[in-house]
């Protein structure tokens, strides 16, 4: 006789059944159950993390993302991959992400096959880049040519002319003085205008004893000083062109009558011209930070040239001619930029009222990144405004 309760699962087997089945079963062979939990777990930091919608650094907290969009002053007006849209500092930072040592992989593949080694630019197609780089690649200008063959001197009749446009290009040449002929002195001035025409230049007589002319960089002798314009006259002559009948501490404004000042290291070249100029209408390509090193230092003129306007400068005997047509064509580049435009672009601007500033944390921590985006501002002015 069969008992009856033998035949009913006890409570053991069942559980005993249950656990079995479960360690047997094919997802727990394959992945433990601690595994997935922790999985579980790490997803979910992952999908909180906030990503910044402008240079793509992530951050845990929503707070350390908003302080990031405090100080980083994203804009509009940063050099941006044509790729995945990310942006840089600098132009140089932008040309690590591309080609440097450690390049974004798709962005790399893509940038070799279409993208324009000087500008930077991610173009349609092959045939699109070949057009596109005969234009891209800039040579010296004609002028330099004429400009080397005439006689130094016979323009130095510079009128204050309205009809000259507002863009002007200086560069100098300096000789040393001194006891060890390390102290700079000017020697020699170039000004052109944005269409590269000659407007004036001159040899300089330094208010020093010249002791080192430099021959091997300048090509300047003792009798071209000999009868050379005084430093006082030139300066005065290129201030008055330059404010363009308003006085220096009268110019507060883009909008009058002075004109753009271009140039590089403009700092030292006043100074040795002994004359001042309002910074808000000076151009330096020394200083302007997406043409500066990602350790914001400068770039040399030298390097600026070649890199972005593809040809070289500087070899040998040195031309200030050569320097003023490179500093515009830089200046000209920079400024045909095509950025969105802005009602207040900078964030120091008083009316300003997107800036970061006038919002609470709270709100902050409540927008998009996105939309921390649309309302970040630059810190510097972009050369884009001057169109």
């Amino acid at each position: 006789m069969i008992c009856i309760n033998s035949l009913m699962p006890s409570p053991f087997s069942q559980v005993f059944s249950a656990i079995s089945s479960l360690l047997n079963s094919e997802a727990l062979t394959k992945q433990p159950l601690f595994s997935t939990v922790m999985d579980h777990r790490y997803d979910s930091s992952e999908t909180h993390r906030n990503k910044c919608a402008a240079c793509y650094r992530q951050f845990n907290k929503k707070e350390h993302l908003v302080e990031h969009m405090r100080t980083s002053y994203h804009s509009v007006h940063e050099p941006m991959c044509g790729v995945c849209k990310k942006h840089s500092r600098s132009f140089e930072s932008l040309r690590e992400h591309l080609i440097g040592p450690l390049p974004k992989a798709d962005c790399e593949r893509i940038f070799k096959e279409i993208g324009c080694d000087i500008c930077l630019k991610i173009l349609p197609s092959r045939n699109a880049l070949r057009a596109h780089r005969e234009s891209c690649q800039l040579t010296r200008s004609n002028n330099g040519v004429l400009y080397r063959m005439a006689k130094l001197g016979i323009q130095d009749n510079l009128r204050i002319d309205n009809s000259r446009g507002r863009v002007a290009a200086l560069a100098c040449k300096m000789v040393g003085g001194g006891i060890d002929g390390s102290l700079d002195l000017c020697a020699r001035v170039c000004l052109i205008d944005e269409h590269e025409n000659i407007l004036f230049h001159s040899y300089v007589a330094p208010n020093l004893p010249v002791t080192n002319y430099r021959y091997e960089t300048t090509g300047i002798r003792p009798e071209h000083l000999r009868d050379a314009m005084p430093l006082k006259q030139v300066s005065r002559k290129i201030q008055d062109y330059f404010c363009n009948g308003e006085t220096v501490w009268q110019i507060r404004s883009r909008s009058g009558r002075a004109r753009i000042l271009v140039g590089h290291g403009l700092d030292h070249d006043l100074k040795c011209l002994d004359m001042e100029y309002p910074a808000i209408l000076i151009r330096d390509t020394a200083k302007y930070p997406p043409l500066m090193k990602t350790s914001k230092l400068s770039n040399s003129l030298k390097h600026l040239t070649k890199t972005y306007l593809g040809y070289d400068i500087q070899t040998g005997v040195q031309d200030p001619y050569d320097d003023c047509v490179a500093t515009v064509k830089l200046y000209m580049r920079m400024k045909s930029q095509a950025h969105k435009r802005e009602d207040y672009p900078l964030a120091t601007d008083p009316q300003n009222r997107n800036n970061f500033a006038s919002w609470k944390q709270s709100e902050l921590e409540r927008m998009t990144p996105e939309t921390m985006l649309e309302i970040s501002r630059s810190d510097y002015y972009c050369w884009c405004l001057d169109s």
